[in-house]
């Protein structure tokens, strides 16, 4: 079965391999998350960044695969590694541990944009509800596909709080689908995917040069 987001509850059965949130809610996860604004270490201001360089570091990874367990990747290690890491495990519950075979769609937009220097712009989080509340919450949120957009997902309905994964929009191909570029897919690569816009919950925008 595909393994999308990085839950915030155990399920049972093959989706219960990851978890490392355990029962937050939604305003103290959003209290944890960072602004649009620099944190850690300096980055570009977001008017330097655009979505065409985000994309293209986004496509110099299409074809990046997990190992057996379903991590092994640089997006986990780089995660592991980050600040982020221990925001989110105090905000979540869990261990460093649990991030290293955990599903990894958050986590790959998030490393993308580190690498762009977009981290205040685009985001860091490895749990996409959260992700897309942190959006939301800086009135970054919308309906519109645009190419750099962060899209999320709910296969089941358009609820914010059921979003099982994410990705970036590489365009709208204007017949109700998209082209994206995405981590931890079905098959557990980097994938280029076209997907159809009734999977979509919304955008996320980050603050891209114009």
């Amino acid at each position: 079965m595909p393994k999308y987001s990085f839950t915030h509850a155990l399920m049972p059965g093959k989706l219960a391999r990851f978890a490392v949130g355990m029962s937050v809610a939604a305003g103290a996860a959003l209290a944890a998350t960072p602004a649009f604004a620099a944190d850690h270490d300096v980055q570009k201001p977001a008017h330097q960044v655009s979505a065409q360089s985000v994309l293209k570091i986004a496509e110099s990874q299409i074809g990046v695969s997990e190992n057996a367990a379903g991590g092994g990747t640089p997006f986990h290690s780089w995660y592991m590694s980050s600040p982020r890491a221990q925001e989110t495990i105090a905000r979540d519950g869990g261990t460093l541990r649990t991030y290293a075979n955990a599903p990894w769609c958050a986590m790959f937009v998030s490393w993308v944009g580190e690498k762009a220097g977009a981290r205040p712009t685009v985001g860091w989080d490895a749990y996409t509800v959260t992700y897309a509340k942190w959006f939301q919450a800086n009135h970054r949120w919308g309906t519109l596909a645009k190419p750099g957009a962060v899209v999320f997902y709910d296969w089941n309905g358009k609820s914010t709080t059921g979003i099982d994964h994410v990705g970036l929009v590489k365009q709208d191909n204007g017949n109700g689908t998209i082209t994206t570029i995405e981590g931890n897919t079905g098959n557990g690569k980097v994938e280029q995917r076209v997907r159809p816009k009734s999977q979509v919950v919304g955008y996320g925008y980050p603050d891209y040069r114009a």
